[in-house]
C-alpha cells in the first residue's frame, strides 16, 4: 500500500461524542487505537487535522435530529484529551456533518500539498461518511482507519465501512499497516 501525500483527519472525537450524549463503549473503545496513529503520523511529519463539530446552540439544524451537543464554547466541543491535541495539529470547526461543508478544509489540504485523507472518528455511517463523500468528489484519495472509526451499532460500522469502500474506493487499513505506509 502506498499512502501519497497523506493527511489524518480526526472526524468528532469530542467529549460529547465520547464521554458525553452521543458518546458510549464504541466510542470509548477506538480511543487508544486513534491515539496511537495520531502518534505514529506527527512523528513521520503527517498532518493531522480535527474536523470538529461546532455547534451554535438553537441554529444548527442537527441539533434537532441530535439534540444538543458540541456547542461552541462549552466542554463538550473540545476534543478528548487521551488525544493529545498539540500546536502542530490542525483543528477545523464544522456546523454539519461533512469536514468540507463551507469550512476551510480543502484550502488547508491543498496548502499542505495533501493527495490522501485517512479517515477516523465517529461515525462511520454519518460524519465520517460525509467528510469521505465530499474528499472523494474533490479529488482526495480516501482511506479508512478501520480501527480508529466506530459507530452506534457494529452493523453502522460495518455497513459504513462497506459504504466507503463501494462508492469512494476507500480501502480500511488497520492501524500497523497505515504506520508502516507512513
Amino acid at each position: 500500500m502506498e499512502l501519497k501525500k497523506p493527511a489524518i483527519l480526526v472526524v468528532d472525537m469530542l467529549n460529547d461524542f465520547v464521554t458525553g450524549p452521543l458518546g458510549g463503549p464504541f466510542a470509548t473503545a477506538i480511543v487508544e487505537p486513534t491515539a496511537q496513529l495520531l502518534a505514529a503520523a506527527r512523528e513521520k511529519g503527517v498532518p493531522v487535522i480535527f474536523c470538529n463539530d461546532a455547534h451554535i446552540k438553537d441554529i444548527d439544524r442537527e441539533l434537532a435530529l441530535w439534540g444538543d451537543h458540541a456547542i461552541v464554547g462549552t466542554p463538550g466541543a473540545e476534543v478528548i484529551p487521551e488525544l493529545g491535541l498539540c500546536d502542530a495539529d490542525y483543528v477545523v470547526p464544522k456546523r454539519r456533518y461533512s469536514g468540507f461543508f463551507q469550512t476551510n478544509l480543502d484550502i488547508l489540504l491543498r496548502e499542505l500539498g495533501v493527495e490522501t485523507v485517512v479517515i477516523t472518528g465517529l461515525h462511520c455511517h454519518m460524519c465520517c461518511r460525509h467528510t469521505s463523500a465530499d474528499a472523494y468528489c474533490l479529488g482526495y484519495d480516501v482511506v479508512a482507519a478501520k480501527e480508529c472509526l466506530n459507530s452506534f451499532t457494529p452493523e453502522q460500522y460495518e455497513g459504513g465501512l462497506a459504504y466507503l469502500k463501494e462508492c469512494y474506493g476507500a480501502d480500511a487499513y488497520t492501524n500497523e499497516e497505515l504506520i508502516a505506509a507512513f
